[in-house]
């Protein structure tokens, strides 16, 4: 996807003009991948103007994964919301994508290096249906990938850090090339995982199932706000280990993220999943944009206005 570019990035507390905003060749994130980063959506609201969804949850999780990675913080957390609706007011954007990056800079060479400075960036972007419309509305085609996530004791999946996507890239190399929209990963043991950038949920005879954190998911906090609003409607929930062959038995699939939102799956390995009908997924869908267009109540101070 295009990036769009607009008039400035919040750079390690400056605001500075998009071209500026440059790092060094041997900055340590590329040699390495020592980035955490969030992205974060802002969506333009007829009740509170511009809102940011769920920005302190976010901003709880970069500092978390920052801490893994030993990555010192510069800033406070309350610093980097604050760039954060700045950012968006000060592009003039009534919705966004708001792309968070804390990366290891310019300064020592070696894994190890406990020395390099912290570069934050803080930026914000159009970005409009990350599978398109119709996809949100008929559905998606997926597959499961050849790809396995990682294990947990190799490298953390429940931390949002660039490294991470590697594996992502790959799982939807893959489906792309075989006419697929989008690839669904498995654990270790072989069990389900999730997309390549998004939760996934299996709805079966009116319960809801969820691979549980120790499948190597992220913690989608999409993935969360999915969880709490079903429970809202009177869903029953469950984290539970999926195997395979319980996708091609489901009722009802549905991807979250911050990118792809609420998103329903059509067929998984060209097995079209239940009747054609989303009643559960379409209810969700309904529920979770309704707090943008103010049919939803955010009883839980979701929404955080840019002004």
């Amino acid at each position: 996807m295009p990036i769009k570019e607009t008039e400035t990035i919040w750079h390690n507390g400056k605001l500075v003009p998009w071209a500026n905003a440059t790092t060094h060749v041997m900055t340590h994130a590329l040699l390495y991948g020592t980035c955490v980063f969030e992205g974060i959506r802002a969506y333009d609201t007829p009740h509170k103007g511009p809102c940011v969804f769920r920005l302190k949850e976010h901003i709880d999780r970069l500092f978390y994964s920052a801490r893994v990675y030993h990555i010192d913080m510069p800033f406070s957390e309350q610093e980097i919301i604050d760039a954060s609706r700045e950012i968006v007011h000060k592009n003039g954007l009534a919705s966004a994508y708001i792309r968070i990056n804390a990366n290891l800079g310019y300064g020592e060479v070696g894994p190890y290096t406990l020395n390099c400075p912290t570069d934050v960036s803080v930026i914000a972007f159009p970005w409009d249906t990350y599978l398109g419309e119709e996809a949100m509305k008929q559905g998606i085609r997926v597959c499961v990938s050849s790809w396995r996530r990682s294990a947990p004791g190799t490298i953390p999946a429940g931390v949002k850090a660039a490294g991470n996507y590697l594996s992502s890239r790959l799982i939807t190399i893959e489906a792309k090339r075989n006419g697929y929209v989008e690839g669904i990963g498995l654990a270790h043991d072989g069990t389900v995982s999730e997309g390549a950038g998004e939760n996934l949920f299996v709805v079966k005879n009116g319960r809801i199932i969820t691979p549980p954190h120790a499948a190597s998911i992220l913690g989608g906090i999409t993935r969360d706000a999915a969880i709490i609003l079903a429970r809202e409607l009177g869903y029953e929930v469950i984290e539970q280990s999926l195997a395979r062959e319980m996708l091609y038995a489901a009722d009802e699939i549905f991807l979250t993220g911050t990118a792809a939102e609420v998103t329903k799956v059509q067929s998984v390995d060209d097995i079209k999943i239940g009747t054609g009908d989303y009643p559960v997924s379409d209810s969700l869908q309904k529920i979770f944009f309704g707090l943008f267009s103010g049919e939803t109540e955010d009883k839980w101070d979701w929404l955080t206005p840019v002004e």
